[in-house]
């Protein structure tokens, strides 16, 4: 089958290849089996039992659903669940529109097959930017509804009725003429041998069951008492356990290893030599870690030995001073900006920052001379696949790959780097073996959220009012690197997301962009990459024409909203909520923040105390979103709640720095996270909506950091432009 056509994604318009192009219909009779051979035999922990596989009795109208003979609902899970709700969320939409109680659905990871399992809004099988409720609203009811409506087809025709008079209920049929009644699986072997529809009729919201219900996470039991299984937990018979050492330095090689102390390490086993890391193998990690301790490395650094963040700052600050490239052009911002009563200029920047999950990375892999099998938590499985494939000299059909539960995403797991880098060692050792990293080497040998650098101004007419709005910024594009046909003509819209198509009405805009990729440090995706970064400003900036035309923020704002109703409506309710414009004690500001950014529309209004010596501590959080239709309310609750501590913990903390081409941050002393003291409640107020749904993952992360600034200047009136928080301009005098 070819078909070319064109594909929109967040990351811009790509071209699918004809190899993976598939009409709804092709899709719909492809089946859940998987492709190349591969075997995929992780079950999920709260299927509560091991699936059966498919048999011809089995009912598989599609790549997602399976019914068997004994009446088992199986979802072939197309996204990975790291704690965002996926697991839940998902399964109620095939549930709502099966007609069947969410207990009834069990789950299976799909196994790597971007034919079958690709997210429809990237192209590729992946979990990420904020869109696996989005990718999979339509798919995932489609399926649902299909397996639905065959499987009515077939009572009826068993009954030699109509189909008209007869319904889904509760995984039954029901001819209601008769009450006669038939389970979907004494149906499934007739169910199989219908016709695919070519179209189906998709539930209303109003006739909505499950969706929009406040479902209890599937996950959460099996977490609670210790029975989920994550990547690091897998232990294959006979494992054996390895850390590592990687070149302190980005590029770096290992010169020499003096190994005899390690070696003399009871539990060691061996030494793995690479070119840029040395790992210990041993019976268990605590013997590994003495091992690695013991080694003696001397390390050629490489061409960036002397790297420091300065040195990557002063390119970026140069870079902008150049034209880029036009993200966004509205009106005649030069005529604008001469006409302007008041100017207003400012430089901002943002550091890199790193995941630092509480999984460290890790992967295990049994590789033999016929095939490798690995068992790895990942969100980009394909990709992990093909990492293994590659670096194993083996063909992809003959890796196997064991798929597990995430403890903790945040875009680090759409890297394959730990993979790759267990496949090299285990060439190394006889049988299966876990590669863990250290903390430290976590911390130091993690890709890293871009550090950008901005210059803005803006013309205000007399009233206060913005005529004209001039951005332009540098700083490195994950997309080209990471998705390169997302990457067009400069540009991609993660990098560009929350600093174009703002909620504002602007007359007169210009957003430019300046590709510049630092040496020496991988970028990756952070959660809520491009948005952490623009919203940051652009919201930091908008406080600050407020206060150039001396107007409250809120109403600034909501001055400048009459085009958008969704984002008047999150702003109103959350200043509402949070008691804007009450008296404050002093030292004690608010600050708010608004945006548009993974389709959905978001408020949040910050409470902040400076004391005097400096320190911030955010008390409370309130926080209005519109994410279009809700799946399920505890999940968005749970995300936004999530994302403000990621957010705030950034605001606060968060920096990588880098010295002598070494990161300087090691473990969580020295990259210190929100500790629980320190967490602010947290307020949501869902806005009820009919729009599609928006993402919720990393809305909330980029929404906070703004309001958290423009909290300390309410409270100290002095203006941060550059993430963390600087105590030291903050201390009063004693």
């Amino acid at each position: 089958m070819k078909v070319d056509k064109q594909a929109s994604s967040p990351f811009g318009h790509y071209e699918l290849p004809a190899g993976n192009a598939l009409s709804r219909r092709s899709f719909l009779q492809a089946g859940a089996a998987s492709s190349g051979g591969l075997l995929l035999s992780l079950i999920l922990p709260i299927a509560g039992d091991q699936a059966n596989a498919g048999t011809d009795l089995d009912f598989m109208p599609n790549a997602f659903v399976r019914i068997g003979s004994d009446g088992k609902i199986t979802l072939t899970m197309p996204y990975v669940e790291m704690g965002q709700g996926t697991y839940t969320a998902i399964p109620m939409l095939v549930a709502e529109e099966l007609e069947v109680q969410l207990s009834q659905v069990v789950l299976e990871h799909a196994p790597p097959n971007e034919k079958l399992y690709a997210n429809p809004l990237l192209g590729v099988q992946a979990t990420g930017n904020s869109n696996a409720i989005r990718g999979a609203w339509e798919p995932l009811r489609n399926a649902g509804a299909t397996a639905r409506i065959m499987l009515v087809a077939a009572a009826a025709k068993r009954w030699k009725v109509d189909p008209g008079t007869c319904r889904a209920e509760r995984g039954e049929v029901v001819h209601a003429m008769t009450g006669q009644r038939l389970a979907y699986g004494k149906i499934a072997a007739d169910a199989a041998r219908i016709a695919v529809p070519p179209s189906v009729q998709l539930k209303s919201p109003e006739d909505f069951k499950l969706i929009g219900t406040p479902a209890k996470r599937l996950d959460t039991p099996a977490k609670v008492n210790g029975s989920a299984v994550y990547g690091i937990d897998a232990r294959p018979p006979g494992v054996k356990i390895a850390t590592l050492a990687q070149s302190p330095v980005f590029g770096g090689r290992v010169k020499r290893v003096h190994d005899a102390a390690a070696k003399a390490v009871n539990g060691v086993h061996q030494i793995v030599q690479l070119q840029d890391a040395v790992a210990v193998v041993a019976d268990h990690m605590g013997a590994a870690k003495k091992g690695l301790e013991a080694l003696v490395i001397e390390w050629d650094n490489g061409p960036h030995a002397t790297l420091d963040t300065d040195t990557i700052l002063a390119e970026l600050e140069r870079a902008t001073l150049n034209p880029g490239v036009i993200a966004q052009s509205i009106g005649q911002v030069e005529r604008a900006m001469a006409d302007a009563a008041i100017k207003v200029e400012a430089i901002y920047r943002v550091p890199f920052l790193a995941h630092a999950a509480m999984e460290p990375m890790n992967c295990t892999v049994d590789l033999r001379a016929d095939g490798c099998e690995i068992w790895v938590g990942s969100q980009a499985l394909a990709r992990a696949q093909a990492a293994a494939a590659e670096a194993a000299g083996l063909p992809v059909n003959k890796v196997v790959v064991h798929n597990h539960l995430i403890g903790g995403g945040f875009g680090r797991r759409l890297e394959v780097d730990g993979v790759t880098r267990a496949v090299e060692i285990a060439k190394h050792v006889k049988g299966p073996v876990k590669v863990v990293w250290t903390r430290e080497e976590d911390v130091q040998h993690d890709m890293y959220r871009p550090m950008f650098f901005d210059r803005i101004s803006a013309g205000l007419d007399k009233h206060g009012m913005p005529l004209a709005w001039n951005n332009r910024f540098a700083g490195s594009s994950i997309v080209a690197r990471w998705l390169p046909p997302g990457f067009n003509n400069g540009l991609d819209s993660d990098t560009t997301e929350g600093a174009i198509n703002l909620v504002y009405d602007l007359p007169n805009l210009n957003v430019e962009y300046v590709r510049v990729e630092p040496p020496g440090i991988p970028t990756a995706f952070w959660r809520s990459v491009g948005p952490s970064h623009n919203v940051f400003v652009t919201e930091s900036f908008m406080d600050e024409l407020a206060v150039a035309a001396k107007q409250d923020p809120v109403e600034y704002r909501l001055a400048l909203l009459e085009k958008s109703p969704r984002a008047k409506a999150v702003l109103q309710l959350a200043a509402d909520k949070a008691g804007w414009g009450q008296k404050l004690p002093p030292g004690i500001g608010r600050g708010v923040s608004v945006q548009n950014a993974f389709g959905s529309y978001m408020a949040q209004v910050a409470e902040v105390e400076v004391a005097e010596d400096g320190t911030v501590r955010v008390r409370r959080v309130v926080c209005a979103v519109d994410c279009g239709i809700v799946i399920n309310p505890d999940t968005v609750q749970a995300q936004i709640q999530s994302a403000v501590i990621f957010g705030t913990t950034a605001a606060l903390y968060g920096e990588i720095t880098l010295r002598d081409g070494r990161v300087e941050q090691t473990n969580f002393d020295t990259y210190q996270i929100l500790r629980m003291n320190q967490t602010p409640a947290v307020e949501v107020y869902i806005v009820q909506s009919s729009e599609a749904p928006g993402g919720m993952g990393e809305a909330g992360t980029s929404c906070i950091v703004p309001a958290v600034s423009n909290a300390i200047f309410a409270a100290t009136g002095k203006r941060l432009r550059h993430m963390p928080v600087d105590e030291s301009i903050l201390r009063r005098p004693s």
